[in-house]
């Protein structure tokens, strides 16, 4: 009996028992793929088997073929590397991943003022090296005309000649040996995680805001918080008495006769009680929406929209807060605008923590949305499974090898983003023409690249 190749019954037993013939359809489809026939493509363009069988095993055996070429190129590419470590070096450096952090533009204006989008260290460096290079030229054109009056005065005393060349000499060592240091410094390698530094606040920020950026030491801070009228939010209000240190809750009511207080009014009601600051907090669907905070007693005001509010008791493995100080973290303002915001939030925390605590409360700021988190911290041994603590350079830590640091998160958990500062008390209560230094507005997320934080 004939048996035909076409024949509906034994076209999967020919199939399976000629995979690996040369005149299968196997072979025959590889040799189409191969070839680039256009016979059995699918919609998408790609090569299709019309057998169902012959699909699975052609699937199996290309993906085991990749998975063989990609781990003995991964196998390759690490024997020549323990040959050769400045290969991965090279590697780990073209491999970053291209960020919308680190794609995040500048405004290229020599100007620290309120409203511009300027790293602040990055330009206070540039001023320092182009005074440095100011007075280097100074110095040289100096060096030179008592050079010409050596040359005119034949009676010059060669030992103070020798000593003044020797003085500039050492100075011009002693830039170089800066400028080689400035050289060798490298960015990190996770610049979004660095903390804030204060001290590099402009002085027209000082002069603007001088309540402030005042050189008095710091007052113990004593909050007020507070809700909008008719609020249902007093178990977050408690909740935030336990987050910032020394507040206080005071229930704000709209009884039909009773005074509905307004936001200077309370202002002026804290700032005679010794309050250093004012949190109004205001809800939607019961449910914290945003945050205005005063500093007292004159201001300036900052609004904040509220957004991902969660309990610390929702949080899974969640701690319960204790009353010690916690320690404060600032991470990543950058701009005069964030410089501003992290001194805000620097008043309304002791300056002097209580370590004993183990409580630290981080607020990061990340394409200007301010994440708020507050853990409990603890040194533990280091586990056989873990690895040892490193510095941004991925080496290890002296002196910390066998030391890891357990985090528990306390709650409560909240993103911030700023939309408006006023100068004052409130936008009533600013006055003059700067009332307004800075309010948010759609079309500055038009670029995607540019934060004002």
């Amino acid at each position: 009996m004939r048996i035909r190749r076409n024949s509906p019954k034994t076209h999967i037993l020919f199939s399976a028992n000629s995979l690996f013939d040369d005149s299968s359809p196997y072979a025959q489809t590889q040799h189409a793929k191969e070839m680039g026939s256009s016979r059995g493509t699918s919609s998408g363009g790609g090569f299709k088997v019309g057998n169902k069988i012959q699909r699975q095993n052609l699937f199996v055996k290309q993906k085991k073929h990749a998975d063989k070429t990609r781990r003995e190129e991964r196998y390759r590419r690490k024997k020549e590397e323990d040959q050769d470590p400045e290969l991965r070096a090279e590697r780990l450096a073209r491999n970053q991943p291209a960020s919308i952090d680190k794609k995040r533009i500048w405004d290229d204006v020599d100007d620290d003022s309120l409203g511009t989008v300027v790293d602040v260290a990055q330009l206070k460096r540039r001023r320092l090296e182009e005074e440095e290079a100011k007075a280097l030229a100074e110095a040289e054109k100096d060096g030179e005309g008592d050079q010409d009056d050596e040359e005119d005065d034949d009676e010059v005393d060669s030992m103070l000649g020798s000593d003044d060349e020797e003085d500039e000499e050492a100075q011009q060592e002693r830039l170089e040996r800066i400028r080689a240091k400035r050289a060798q410094r490298k960015p990190s390698l996770a610049p979004s995680t660095t903390s804030t530094n204060l001290d590099l606040t402009p002085s027209s920020l000082a002069l603007k805001f001088p309540m402030l950026f005042s050189d008095e030491p710091p007052r113990m801070p004593k909050v007020l918080v507070t809700t909008s009228l008719n609020s249902t939010l007093h178990r977050e209000a408690h909740l935030f008495c336990t987050l910032f240190p020394n507040s206080h809750y005071v229930p704000r009511s709209a009884h039909r006769y009773g005074h509905k207080y307004s936001l200077r009014e309370i202002a002026r009601f804290a700032a005679n009680r010794d309050y250093t600051a004012l949190l109004v907090l205001k809800e939607d669907q019961k449910r914290p929406t945003g945050l205005t905070l005063v500093h007292l007693p004159e201001g300036p005001s900052f609004h904040f929209s509220i957004s991902n509010w969660l309990e610390g008791k929702k949080l899974p493995g969640h701690g319960n807060p204790t009353n010690h100080y916690p320690e404060l973290l600032l991470n990543n303002f950058r701009t005069p605008l964030g410089l501003l915001t992290a001194k805000l939030f620097q008043t309304l925390f002791p300056p002097q923590p209580e370590v004993q605590g183990r409580q630290v409360v981080t607020i990061h700021n990340q394409r200007d949305y301010l994440f708020v988190r507050r853990h409990r911290y603890v040194f533990r041994e280091k586990r056989t499974t873990e690895k040892s603590a490193t510095n941004a350079e991925g080496k290890e830590i002296k002196g910390l090898e066998d030391v890891r640091a357990g985090l528990q998160e306390l709650g409560p958990r909240m993103t911030l983003k700023l939309r408006r500062v006023d100068k004052g008390i409130g936008r009533a209560g600013s006055e003059g023409e700067d009332k307004l230094p800075w309010e948010w507005k759609a079309k500055m997320e038009k670029k995607r690249t540019r934060f004002n934080l």
